[in-house]
């Protein structure tokens, strides 16, 4: 993905989209924060970030966080990579902002 393209979350037909940067290797899988450029900073214990296990793993995380069925979550853009696009079905942008409320800039 560009490095000078701003992300942010995105009304997207019949839900929502928005923009996630995955960090491996971690000791626990958690939502950190969002970057400087908008995608919101995930740490996950799974490695490597494309592998379906990351993928699976971050799918589990956000639909934790955003109290939605897994199958409600699509990762449309960057599968293989750590960056990623995430589409969440039957949600609004408004709910999103709420569920990742308070969220600090990760360092």
């Amino acid at each position: 993905m560009s490095q000078n393209r701003k992300f942010e979350i995105t009304d997207a037909r019949g839900g929502a989209a928005f923009a996630v940067r995955v960090v491996t290797k971690a000791d626990v899988s958690e939502i950190v924060g969002t970057q400087e450029d908008g995608a919101l900073r995930v740490r996950l214990i799974a490695s490597p970030a494309g592998d379906p296990a990351a993928n699976q793993e971050l799918i589990q995380l956000l639909a934790k966080q955003l109290q939605v069925q897994p199958d409600k979550i699509e990762i449309v853009a960057g599968s293989g990579g750590r960056d990623k696009m995430i589409s969440v079905e039957g949600i609004t942008t408004a709910d999103l902002e709420a569920r990742f409320g308070g969220l600090k800039t990760a360092e």
